[in-house]
């Protein structure tokens, strides 16, 4: 693209090259038809710890591959702000996050059907993420090998993470080999999105392997200001890049990727949202959606911390120079050991109560502790056990505080809003501590540090979730699929009452799947693939 050019024009543009923009990028060029332009506000993916599987710690706060969102001030944890990590970087939050490869319940996606988003039941997803997948232990009814997307199994022994799926048997939760097979329920190990103990996201299996392509151009640290109009249609995206704004037209489709929070944003700033927010910031209506930015959905966990009676956690690596130093000479000659921990090693899902049709609860399994995520890890010997409660009932909103595109939305999330929230939380927990109580755990467990054993009552439990409670990082649902009168887009994800846009990521999502989010946003993108290309004949 020549620089010199304010004004340039495309077949589609994109907007966010994080999980689902770096899919759109690639299939959307592979027939060398369409000429693609894909935005990332970040820069390109060079930092280091990017590439290596526990550098999600390291890349927590790092400003500069991240948005670095906060909450308002959340009532349900006693006026805390949640701070809200967001991948700002090509690969997006893929190149950030904690690696697990969770596609959710088959439930989760007939439950989207039901509600009316003909084409998303599960029997309808399961060939694109059969499409993306490049699984480690091959094809089978549930899984594809050939696809751009690694998904392996963990390359690192840790007796406490065997310990913990031996110890939920001995309480009478199944060992289930496969979350992502044909049940969700049980216990077992993740599998994460990774090839030879190196990341891949999106930006790495999509994006690297489609740039050769003349027809997609990649433009970095380009920031989306809004998009242009004529009438209902629209038709280009106007962005920042080295301090010029620059316009990209879009004969085809504008496609908008920017994720849960920045996707609503874009369209507010753009005059798509409430008439009264825009109205408040001076921004002309093209179209009053009031759902635009409702219904924010995002997965809370609560962290268990227990001393351990042996030093093989990550604590007593990373607190021991030589130990560190040797994980380190590990990982650089085989790309195993420490260094290849996600955020999460083995886990659980399960029901609190036997009236439930399936899990209401998802364990993460780590075999080290810290006060906060992406902080300093305990001098103690340590791990850590969540607790996420994988349906929640409580909804927030997204609202841009101002029609400039650099200041930061109003994140309002709303945890533990509901009593079926709050009690999720406590049966959670007293499930979580027999599992850490049984035979198999008591070589190591020697003690619950947080919050230990005199936190107990309900109240105390609800009160340690109110002080304590975080984020899984999994906001959804802002730009909700559906037909009803506060749906964004519809079932091709094309947003209701415009032309010539539509919007590709969680954003969309009816409701929050049961599980972590990335698989499930990649399988959207492959899935919208399809219809933008349908769509063009």
């Amino acid at each position: 693209m020549n620089k010199n050019n304010e004004a340039s024009e495309f077949d589609y543009v994109i907007v966010g090259a994080g999980s689902a923009g770096c899919v759109l990028a690639n299939r959307l060029s592979a027939d060398g038809k369409h000429s693609v332009l894909l935005l990332e506000a970040g820069p390109k993916d060079a930092n280091l710890w990017i590439h290596v599987p526990l550098g999600y710690g390291k890349l927590f706060k790092e400003k500069s591959v991240n948005w670095m969102y906060q909450t308002e001030p959340e009532p349900g944890l006693n006026g805390r702000q949640v701070f809200q990590p967001r991948g700002k970087v090509l690969g997006g939050s893929s190149s950030i996050n904690g690696l697990l490869y969770v596609r959710g319940q088959h439930e989760d996606y007939d439950r989207w059907r039901q509600r009316g988003n003909a084409g998303w039941g599960y029997d309808d997803v399961l060939p694109y993420f059969k499409k993306a997948e490049n699984q480690q232990r091959g094809a089978d009814e549930y899984h594809g090998s050939g696809g751009p997307l690694p998904v392996s199994d963990w390359r690192h022994h840790d007796p406490l993470s065997e310990a913990f799926v031996v110890a939920a048997a001995e309480t009478g939760i199944p060992t289930n080999p496969d979350f992502n097979g044909a049940t969700q329920e049980g216990a077992g190990f993740f599998q994460t999105t990774t090839r030879s103990g190196r990341r891949a996201s999106s930006a790495f299996s999509y994006l690297r392997p489609a740039r050769k392509r003349p027809n997609l151009h990649v433009e970095t640290s380009a920031l989306a200001q809004r998009i242009l109009f004529e009438g209902r249609r629209a038709k280009a995206v106007e962005y920042k890049q080295d301090g010029r704004v620059r316009t990209a037209r879009a004969r085809k489709e504008i496609l908008v990727s920017s994720g849960a929070y920045n996707s609503p944003q874009l369209l507010q700033l753009s005059g798509v949202g409430p008439a009264d927010l825009l109205k408040q910031h001076g921004i002309d209506i093209v179209l009053d959606a009031p759902g635009v930015g409702s219904d924010l959905q995002d997965h809370m966990q609560v962290r268990l911390i227990t001393r351990c009676a042996q030093k093989v956690t990550l604590n007593d690596v990373v607190n021991h120079p030589i130990r560190k130093m040797m994980a380190g000479i590990q990982y650089a000659a085989l790309r195993k050991g420490p260094l290849t921990i996600a955020a999460g090693t083995s886990g659980a899902f399960f029901k609190t109560s036997p009236r439930l049709a399936s899990p209401d609860i998802q364990i993460h399994f780590l075999p080290f502790s810290t006060d906060k995520m992406g902080e300093k890890l305990h001098a103690l010997s340590g791990f850590t056990a969540s607790v996420c409660q994988l349906r929640p009932e409580s909804r927030g909103s997204l609202r841009i505080k101002s029609a400039d595109p650099a200041v930061p939305p109003e994140i309002r999330i709303n945890y533990l809003a509901t009593e079926t929230d709050r009690r999720a939380f406590i049966d959670g927990i007293r499930i979580l501590r027999k599992i850490l109580a049984a035979p198999a755990l008591k070589a190591y467990a020697v003690g619950e540090v947080d919050p230990g054993p005199k936190v107990q009552s309900d109240d105390e439990l609800l009160d340690f979730c109110r002080r304590t409670g975080s984020t899984v990082y999994h906001p959804t649902s802002t730009c909700r699929m559906g037909s009803d009168a506060l749906a964004v887009v519809d079932q091709r994800l094309r947003v209701r009452g415009i032309d010539g846009l539509r919007v590709v990521d969680a954003s969309i999502m009816p409701d929050l799947m049961s599980g972590n989010t990335n698989a499930p946003t990649i399988m959207i993108a492959e899935k919208a693939s399809d219809m933008v290309l349908e769509d063009a004949r």
